[in-house]
C-alpha cells in the first residue's frame, strides 16, 4: 500500500531540509575562523561551490543509486503528495552535501581547486550514496542478513555513520595523500603551530552546526507522524556532554570547547531515536573525550596535518556513535530496544571500509590524473589561483600573516 503524505509532511521535511542547509553555513565559518587568515576566501568559497557541485551530482546519479528512483523522465512523482519526493531529495541531498563539507576541513590550505571540485562529483555522486543504499534503502540484502543472523538491523537513524563517519574517513584518506602543509612539521619532526585565525568566527560556525543539527536529527523522521521528542532531548544531552568532556580533557582550549558539542552530535546521531538521555549524555561526553584525544594524537605523534580534526571529529565520533547505538539503545541499558551491537560493529566496519576505499581510490586517481596538492608557491599566497582571482580583497586571501 502507498505511503499518504499531507502538505504538513512537505513542510515539516522541507523545514528540516532548510536547517540542514544553513549547517553548511556553520562548516564554512568553523573552516574560516581555523585556517589562516590568508586561506579564508578559499574556504568560503570552496564551500559553496562543493554544495552546488554536490546537488548535481546527487541529483543525476547519487539519489538514483540509493533509492532506485530520479527526476529525468517526466512522471507524478512532480506532483504527487505536493512534491514529497522532491523535498526529500532536497532533504537527502544536504546530508549528502555534508560530505565534501567535512572533507574541505581535512584538506585546507593545501588542496587543488579544481580537482577537488572532481572529488565531490565522484564521492557525492558514486561512493556515498553506494553506503546509504545499502543502510538506508536496504541494498544487496545484508540489512536483512543482519536481522536474521543477529535480530536487528544496522540501525543509524540520523548518519552518525553514513553521514559522519563516511565523510571524516574519506577524509582521512585524502589528507594522507595530500600531506602536511609546507612548514607544519620541521626536519626534526617538530610542530609548528598555526593557531585559528578567528575564534569568534569558529565559535559563529560551531553554534550554527549545533543549532542546525536538531533539523539534522529530528527531522530524520521525514514525517509529522514519526517525530520524536526524545530525539531532540538525546541530541540536547549529546551536545552538552561533548562539551563539557572537551572543557575538561581539553584544559579549556576555546578550539576544544567549541568542537565539543559536534562530537557529542556526530555520535548521538545514530542512536538518538533509541537512547536513554542518560545514554546519549554518555555518549556525548565519551565523544567529547575522544575528539581531544584522537586530534592531539594525530596532529603531534602521528604527524598527519587534518586541519579542522575532521577524522577525530566525524570518523571517529561517527564510528563511536554507531556502536554506541547498539550499546545505549539497548533496554537492558534503559533503551528502546530493537538494535544489536554486532549488527552495529558490522555496519559500522563496512561503511568505514568502504569509505577508506572510495577515498583513495577517487583522490588516488585525482593525484595521478591531475595532482591535488597546490605548488608551494600558490600554497604561500593562499588559495588556488582561481580562487585568488575572484577575491576583492588581496590582503584577506594573498597576504602574508
Amino acid at each position: 500500500m502507498e505511503m499518504q503524505f499531507s502538505t504538513s509532511d512537505v513542510l515539516f521535511i522541507l523545514l528540516g531540509a532548510i536547517m540542514v542547509l544553513a549547517m553548511h553555513a556553520g562548516f564554512a565559518f568553523l573552516e574560516v575562523g581555523t585556517v589562516r587568515r590568508k586561506n579564508q576566501v578559499n574556504a568560503l568559497v570552496k564551500i559553496m561551490a562543493d554544495f552546488s557541485v554536490s546537488t548535481i551530482a546527487y541529483f543525476f546519479i547519487g539519489y538514483l543509486i540509493a533509492y532506485g528512483s530520479g527526476f529525468l523522465e517526466p512522471s507524478e512523482i512532480l506532483s504527487q503528495h505536493n512534491g514529497y519526493e522532491l523535498v526529500k531529495f532536497f532533504f537527502l541531498l544536504t546530508f549528502a552535501a555534508a560530505i565534501p563539507a567535512i572533507i574541505s576541513g581535512g584538506i585546507a590550505e593545501r588542496a587543488k581547486f579544481k580537482p577537488q571540485l572532481a572529488a565531490t562529483f565522484l564521492l557525492v555522486g558514486f561512493v556515498y550514496p553506494f553506503f546509504e543504499g545499502i543502510a538506508w534503502n536496504k541494498h544487496f540484502g545484508i540489512q536483512d542478513w543482519l536481522t536474521s543472523s543477529f535480530g536487528a538491523a544496522f540501525h543509524d537513524f540520523a548518519g552518525s555513520v553514513v553521514v559522519h563517519a563516511m565523510g571524516g574517513w574519506i577524509a582521512l584518506a585524502a589528507v594522507l595523500l595530500l600531506g602536511a602543509r609546507h612548514g607544519r612539521y620541521g626536519k626534526d619532526g617538530r610542530l609548528h603551530a598555526y593557531p585559528p585565525s578567528n575564534i569568534p568566527f569558529l565559535a559563529l560556525g560551531a553554534w550554527i552546526l549545533t543549532v542546525g543539527w536538531f533539523g539534522f536529527n529530528v527531522m530524520s523522521a521525514q514525517t509529522m507522524s514519526g517525530i520524536s521528542g526524545l530525539v531532540a532531548v538525546n541530541s540536547l544531552m549529546a551536545l552538552v556532554g561533548g562539551t563539557l568532556m572537551a572543557l575538561l580533557v581539553g584544559d579549556n582550549d576555546p578550539g576544544f570547547v567549541h568542537n565539543g558539542p559536534l562530537a557529542g552530535l556526530v555520535a548521538v546521531c545514530a542512536g538518538s531515536d533509541v537512547m536513554h538521555p542518560l545514554g546519549a549524555l554518555v555518549t556525548g561526553g565519551v565523544a567529547g573525550a575522544l575528539f581531544v584525544w584522537a586530534f592531539t594524537l594525530t596532529q603531534n605523534r602521528l604527524k598527519i596535518d587534518d586541519v579542522l580534526g575532521v577524522w577525530p571529529l566525524h570518523g571517529l565520533c561517527g564510528a563511536w556513535g554507531g556502536i554506541a547505538a547498539g550499546i545505549f539503545g539497548a533496554s537492558s541499558l534503559g533503551g528502546m530496544g530493537g538494535v544489536s551491537l554486532m549488527s552495529q560493529l558490522i555496519g559500522t566496519l563496512l561503511g568505514v571500509a568502504i569509505a577508506l576505499a572510495g577515498g583513495f581510490i577517487v583522490y588516488g586517481l585525482l593525484k595521478i590524473r591531475t595532482g591535488i596538492r597546490m605548488d608551494i608557491e600558490d600554497e604561500y599566497m593562499g588559495a588556488d589561483l582561481a580562487i585568488h582571482k575572484i577575491s576583492a580583497t588581496p590582503n584577506m586571501s594573498g597576504g602574508e600573516e
